[in-house]
């Protein structure tokens, strides 16, 4: 098995905002030492912080042949205990303050704040190219994972780091926790070309991120739609970041109007603004936008990344050739990973997509071959006999109004508006009103349930099956 990473010496590889730092030479040494503790091929579950130690165990495991599977240090101990009955694996990596809550597992290593319990379980056998278990995006209540092999993790990385332009002098800082695919392909791309990862769980929302940005000279952040939001909100466009280089976009679509937004204020800063598009199954990545385009392909999420590939299928799987006509879209590429395991015996599984993705998402691809998601392929209702796209509604809404935080669902001839008051600048009618003038609906085909919050997950994306039976229809 290649390695993946390689030691840059006494180049440091992560600073922490409490002034704690590691070099590659220091990581490589306490790699080979949890792996000494190891010993062999075997699983691993990681709960993940955007911290020194979590980074260390991650690269030990991938170097030498571990498979690890990425949780966040916050999953609930109910889930994280049917995961390991489910998954039997030999050892947990986790932060040192977790321990306490596994008693009965044997402490056999610590290190950077973190903690190798041996659980007693043997390893279920596993496929000889498995790398990296993942959960699929919003499945934080379910056991199905993604299986990524060395050669995806190796191939996607390599493909990130030519088309963003990555050398050692980056300092990317965390925004996104590294056990979401996002999160975790930054600190792969990174750490791939010797860079240094500035570690932070401060929310943007916080000065003490900024500061933390500034003394150490943050060059580029990643975030989700939501995260892009919340800096709007902030006023972001008038902060002194002098140090910033670029800016990533990925985890869903981003309004055009913010995208718009963000692309200007790149331009107009000599900097760079990148929207991108992935999925677990494939690594991360698949598409990206290039800077120069931001604005001029507005609204769109760009090309297949370097040894990608992307087309259109209609209904009856036929290609699409034709510009501007909507059907799935299609990837390939040595980045799609090998398929999925819901319980311990598909750990042994090989390869069941043969580096063929259907995504799930619908897309149109203009006269330059550009291409624009337009929607899930599940995330539509009939009304009446109308096909009514949900994600394009709920983008329509928050066109319409400024400040709103809503998410759409319902079924056939019924469409469902989950809309929190605070949110609402407006009279609720005029968002009745409005939707009955845009859809052309009668009253009895639209509800309107009001929520305290729009559940979401870690990386932004809004938890639909937690809306499902909650609020008060008006």
């Amino acid at each position: 098995m290649e390695k993946i990473f390689c030691s840059y010496g006494e180049r440091l590889a992560g600073i922490e905002a409490d002034g704690s730092e590691i070099t590659y030479r220091e990581m490589f040494r306490i790699s080979d030492e949890i792996w000494k503790v190891i010993g062999n091929r075997t699983l691993v579950i990681s709960l993940c912080r955007n911290t020194i130690g979590s980074m260390v165990g991650y690269v030990s495991f991938i170097n030498h042949g571990i498979v690890p599977l990425l949780m966040t240090d916050a999953t609930e101990q109910s889930l994280l205990e049917r995961l390991i009955h489910i998954y039997r694996p030999e050892y947990l990596w986790l932060p040192a303050g977790n321990s306490s809550d596994f008693p009965h597992y044997a402490r056999v290593y610590e290190n950077c704040g973190y903690v190798l319990l041996r659980t007693g379980l043997t390893s279920y056998p596993l496929y000889e190219d498995l790398a990296l278990l993942l959960t699929t995006s919003g499945s934080t209540g379910s056991p199905k994972l993604v299986r990524q092999s060395y050669r995806n993790l190796k191939s996607n990385t390599e493909s990130i780091v030519e088309y963003l332009g990555i050398d050692s002098s980056e300092r990317p800082i965390t925004t996104l926790p590294m056990n979401y695919t996002y999160g975790l392909s930054v600190l792969n791309s990174h750490l791939y070309m010797g860079a240094v990862m500035l570690f932070t769980d401060e929310p943007i929302l916080q000065k003490s991120f900024w500061d933390f940005f500034r003394k150490e000279g943050a060059t580029s952040f990643g975030g989700v739609p939501y995260t892009y939001e919340m800096l709007d909100k902030l006023q972001f466009y008038h902060m002194n970041l002098p140090s910033l280089r670029y800016m990533t976009q990925a985890g869903g679509k981003l309004l055009p109007e913010l995208h718009k937004k963000m692309a200007e204020y790149a331009q107009k800063n000599g900097r760079k603004f990148v929207v991108m598009y992935g999925q677990t199954e494939a690594t991360a990545r698949m598409g990206y936008l290039p800077a120069d385009k931001a604005l001029e392909k507005c609204g769109s999420m760009g090309i297949a990344i370097p040894g990608g590939e992307f087309a259109l299928v209609d209904v009856d799987g036929n290609r699409i050739t034709e510009p501007d006509t909507v059907g799935e879209l299609m990837y390939r590429g040595e980045n799609v990973t090998l398929g999925y395991a819901q319980n311990g015996d598909d750990l042994i599984t090989g390869d069941e997509r043969h580096g063929v993705l259907a995504t799930g998402d619908m897309a149109k691809r203009d006269t330059d071959g550009f291409y624009y998601i337009v929607g899930r392929k599940k995330r539509f209702l009939k009304i009446f006999g109308n096909r009514v796209n949900l994600d394009e509604m709920e983008s329509m809404l928050k066109g319409a109004f400024q400040n709103i935080e809503c998410a759409c669902g319902g079924t056939d001839d019924r469409l469902k508006v989950y809309v929190v008051p605070k949110s609402l600048d407006e009279n609720p009618e005029d968002l009745r009103r409005y939707l009955m003038e845009k859809l052309r609906l009668h009253i009895s085909a639209l509800h309107i349930a009001e929520v305290p919050e729009i559940p979401k997950n870690d990386s932004g994306k809004i938890l639909y099956a937690q809306l499902e039976g909650q609020g008060a229809e008006e």
